[in-house]
């Protein structure tokens, strides 16, 4: 499954650092909403936060 990015979100995830954005490509999640957005991002968060 291939990550998907809806296109309202586009801006706001377009506004993110490269790094961070391929970091959320890589985890092939679908973001259709802000909520969606922030829910990965909690979620790398967590994932630094335990190494």
């Amino acid at each position: 499954m291939a990550s998907y990015v809806a296109p309202e979100l586009r801006d706001k995830f377009e506004s993110l650092p490269i790094n961070l954005k391929n970091c959320i490509l890589e985890k092939n999640v679908q973001l259709k909403n802000i909520y969606d957005l922030i829910h990965v991002l909690e979620d790398i968060v967590a994932e630094g936060e335990a190494e």
